[in-house]
């Protein structure tokens, strides 16, 4: 299918490029030409897309979520970390099937798609369901592994980073990962270690989100999460933090020799009352920063939005300080950075060569207006009312509050339903 994008104003995130009036061409799910206006009589186009000089910038990545806990959304609210997970969580999550979170992960990607969000940094259960809601809705979708003392084996580990990381459509991948130190036994982070050497691939990890956490490693091992895990091996391919709020100065220095990725989630933060991460002091380290939203039951919203002003805000006051954290930083956050942290390189920019994932920002809104930096209003007064079009691998999957899905909204929401009501009463 070949697609061609016109009258639109282009962001292409490249570094040093400013928005430009132009059009896209697009064949099957790659870019092919990115610039200003030519002729292309000679093509035959199976869509048109006038963009009306919106703006037309890659899509959002969100590099932390748990998609398919949307059933738990507004139903563990306004509790400490530590008991929201094993009185409301956990117990909830255990009476989990397969067909509940193919339906809850496609009610995930329909608020992705209203919120810009064009792949997804996805930890959670029943990949295979997982998998399956994502092809099905054409997502993209990169899991990351969740083992942990509850479940999960380092055997189907290795066979999920074999099978995701060959997906035909390349909608799916996979890195290796596990919840948390304070979850998982010391065999079985080695045992990750030990795959992430043989695979030379990263290692993803919730890591310092409380102090309590930081505290309670401390007590255990004599080193804070980070340097213990640090310890057993497991960054010696890179990998990223998710959260990363609580750090001593020494970890500082290991997440930076390490070449780690921090992916805060300020929104989830300071629902749970964890606390606020130290952006600024990351960005002068040069330790690259992604956002995610994390899961709908700590948040409770998906909205990519509110996280980018969040990021920024919250630096500002508590810093005292209005200038740190330029906006244009953190778009590089919320779509470069996260297509690199999740290894998704080709998601990265609108250029010839890359994938068509692709949202349009609708400007001829009153919060757009006036146009006098277009960047600073998508990070300080933007919201999803603003999304006009978002665009996974050449396809438009929702366009001006339409879905193009395999199945009607109201099949999903019925089907979420029927799953939230027979597991929470």
């Amino acid at each position: 299918m070949k697609t061609r994008i016109y009258n639109a104003r282009i962001l292409t995130m490249e570094e040093g490029q400013s928005i430009f009036e132009g059009e896209i061409w697009i064949d099957g799910d790659t870019i092919i030409y990115a610039g200003e206006k030519k002729d292309s009589s000679d093509i035959e186009w199976d869509k048109e897309i006038d963009a009306r000089h919106n703006l037309v910038m890659p899509g959002f990545k969100n590099a932390h979520t748990h998609s398919a806990m949307t059933f738990l959304r507004s139903h563990a609210d306004d509790m400490k970390l530590d008991e929201w997970l094993n009185t409301r969580v956990f117990p909830a999550e255990a009476k989990l099937t397969a067909d509940d979170v193919y339906w809850l992960t496609k009610l995930a990607i329909m608020e992705y798609l209203t919120s810009g969000v064009t792949s997804i940094f996805d930890m959670y259960m029943h990949r295979e369901a997982g998998a399956r809601a994502a092809r099905d809705c054409g997502f993209r979708n990169v899991f990351c592994e969740s083992i942990n003392d509850f479940g999960g084996t380092l055997e189907a580990v290795e066979a999920d980073y074999h099978t995701y990381n060959q997906d035909k459509d390349r909608l799916i991948s996979f890195q290796l990962g596990f919840h948390a130190e304070y979850t998982t036994s010391r065999e079985l982070m080695e045992g990750i270690a030990a795959l992430s050497e043989k695979y030379s691939a990263p290692v993803y990890v919730h890591c310092s989100e409380t102090k309590r956490e930081v505290e309670d490693c401390r007590s255990r091992t004599g080193m804070t999460p980070v340097a213990y895990m640090d310890s057993l091996g497991l960054f010696q391919n890179g990998g990223g933090l998710f959260h990363g709020v609580h750090m001593d100065d020494a970890d500082f220095d290991i997440i930076k020799k390490r070449g780690l990725y921090v992916v805060t989630n300020p929104a989830s933060n300071l629902k749970l009352a964890s606390g606020i991460a130290p952006i600024k002091r990351y960005m002068d380290m040069e330790i690259p920063l992604a956002i995610g939203t994390d899961g709908p039951a700590s948040n409770n919203c998906l909205d990519m939005f509110r996280e980018m002003f969040l990021v920024t805000g919250l630096q500002k006051a508590v810093l005292d300080d209005p200038e740190v954290i330029p906006a244009m930083d953190v778009l590089k956050m919320a779509t470069v950075n996260g297509a690199h942290a999740m290894g998704l390189t080709e998601c990265d920019a609108i250029k010839e060569g890359k994938k068509a994932d692709l949202i349009m920002i609708d400007l001829l809104q009153p919060n757009m207006q006036p146009l006098q930096n277009i960047e600073k209003n998508i990070v300080y007064s933007g919201s999803k009312q603003n999304i006009a079009m978002t665009m996974v691998g050449g396809k438009v999957l929702y366009q001006n509050g339409e879905f193009f899905l395999d199945d009607s909204p109201e099949k999903i929401y019925e089907k979420a339903n029927e799953s939230a009501r027979r597991i929470l009463g």
